[in-house]
């Protein structure tokens, strides 16, 4: 079964079909909210969205672990992570989409491990390719039969949070190598290799990052809903056109 995670901007998968929802229960706390099971372009999928109901839990209070370990008990063998992001370079412009291939991880205080001394034998995962390279296939053969542009690969930077990043931070953060920021996609990727999930993000370009092109002098929070709004229509159209796995 796929398994999407929607962020800011895709709290609800309207286009679903025959909707129903499902409250589970993890080991590990609840989840942001109740599953939500249904059909979207003839796949089974299950949907959560990672801030919760009315998008009211912040980047760094997401019980990530619950969320993933609940999709995991759904069935859930591959997840579209979407989430919205800055943009660093100047080709990445507001509303490009954007299917990355690295992480870069500024998070820190989060529950990152299920292997967390409580009883399961530590193991360690290779993170080498953070995301699965199958799944990023799938993702960009889809863009190209919605007939949406898709960019094949960037670094994600994933920051903790809630706030925006000054400029300076995204300066040093674009010397590392990042592409774009966010502030969801750790722990949530190492917790799906962790499980055995095979995950992809897609990334939504809603501004550019501090202190770069219009927003030199500041970030406007108004823009980025603006832009959330329409691009979530073109992410609604990408993940109907995914292929069975």
């Amino acid at each position: 079964m796929l398994g999407i995670i929607g962020g800011s901007g895709l709290g609800v998968l309207s286009t679903l079909k025959e909707a129903s929802q499902r409250v589970m229960s993890t080991p590990y706390g609840t989840p942001s909210a109740p599953l939500t099971l249904g059909l979207l372009g003839g796949k089974r999928v299950s949907f959560m969205p990672r801030h919760g109901a009315g998008h009211t839990i912040a980047p760094h209070l997401i019980n990530y672990r619950a969320n993933l370990w609940a999709l995991h008990a759904q069935g859930v063998c591959d997840v579209i992570a979407i989430s919205t992001v800055g943009g660093i370079p100047d080709e990445m412009i507001p509303g490009s989409l954007v299917v990355p291939d690295q992480i870069i991880d500024y998070t820190h205080g989060r529950e990152s491990s299920f292997f967390d001394g409580t009883g399961r034998p530590l193991k360690h995962v290779d993170f080498t390719l953070p995301f699965c390279g199958k799944l990023r296939q799938r993702l960009l053969r889809a863009g190209a039969a919605s007939k949406e542009n898709l960019r094949d690969g960037a670094t994600y930077g994933a920051t903790q949070g809630p706030r925006l990043e000054t400029a300076a931070e995204i300066n040093r953060i674009e010397q590392d190598g990042a592409h774009i920021v966010g502030m969801t996609g750790m722990p949530e990727a190492v917790l799906a290799r962790e499980l055995g999930i095979n995950y992809a993000m897609l990334a939504v370009v809603v501004n550019p990052a501090a202190g770069r092109g219009s927003n030199s002098a500041g970030v406007s929070i108004d823009e980025i809903h603006k832009v959330a709004d329409t691009a979530m229509r073109k992410v609604c159209r990408v993940l109907e056109s995914l292929e069975q796995a």
